[in-house]
C-alpha cells in the first residue's frame, strides 16, 4: 500500500506492526533545525533584555520571538533604543555562536523534553536543532519592533553546511 498522508490521504487503516516507508527532506529539516535553535537562542537574549516570552513561530520568511517587556520597556518606544536593543541582541547571539556552545536534550522529572545551549539557556521543547550553536549560520535580526505592546524580534537563519 501507498499512503501520501501530505497529499489528502488518511492514516485510518494503518495498524500497529504495518510497514511503512518515510523520506525526509534534509534540506528543509537543516534549516527547521536552524531556525528553531537559532529561536531558542534569541528568546535568551531577549530574557537578557529582562523581556518575558509571550509567543513564537519558528517556520521559514515568518520565525519570531514575541516578548512582554517590564514596566521599564516603555523606552523602546523610542526608534534609537530600539536599534540599541537589536544591537544588545546581534552580539549576544554572535557570541554565543562563537563560544560553540552545546545543544543538548534530556529529561526532567515531569518527563518533559529540556533544551539546553550550554549554560546559557533551557526550555521544554520537542523540536528539532542543530548539535551546537556553530553549526548556525547567518543568523539575522532585522530589527527589534514594539507592536501592541509586546517586543517582536523577528530573525532568519539557516545551518552550516557539513565539512
Amino acid at each position: 500500500m501507498v499512503l501520501h498522508a501530505r497529499q489528502g490521504g488518511g492514516l485510518d487503516g494503518l495498524a500497529e506492526g504495518d510497514a511503512v516507508h518515510a523520506r525526509v527532506d534534509t534540506g528543509l529539516r537543516r534549516l527547521h533545525a536552524a531556525l528553531h535553535t537559532a529561536g531558542h537562542l534569541v528568546e535568551a537574549a531577549g530574557r537578557g533584555e529582562g523581556w518575558t516570552l509571550a509567543a513564537n513561530n519558528h517556520f521559514p520568511d515568518q520565525a519570531r520571538i514575541e516578548f512582554t517587556p517590564p514596566e521599564a520597556g516603555a523606552h523602546l518606544a523610542e526608534v534609537e533604543e530600539r536599534d540599541k536593543a537589536t544591537d544588545r541582541l546581534r552580539s549576544f547571539v554572535d557570541l554565543a555562536i562563537a563560544d560553540d556552545l552545546p545543544v543538548t536534550a534530556d529529561h526532567d522529572g515531569e518527563g518533559r523534553r529540556v533544551v539546553r545551549l550550554g549554560d546559557l539557556h533551557a526550555a521544554p521543547c520537542g523540536g528539532t536543532h542543530v548539535r551546537s550553536l556553530a553549526e548556525l549560520e547567518h543568523v539575522t535580526i532585522p530589527a527589534v519592533k514594539l507592536k501592541k505592546g509586546r517586543v517582536r524580534v523577528s530573525y532568519s537563519a539557516s545551518h552550516r553546511r557539513p565539512r
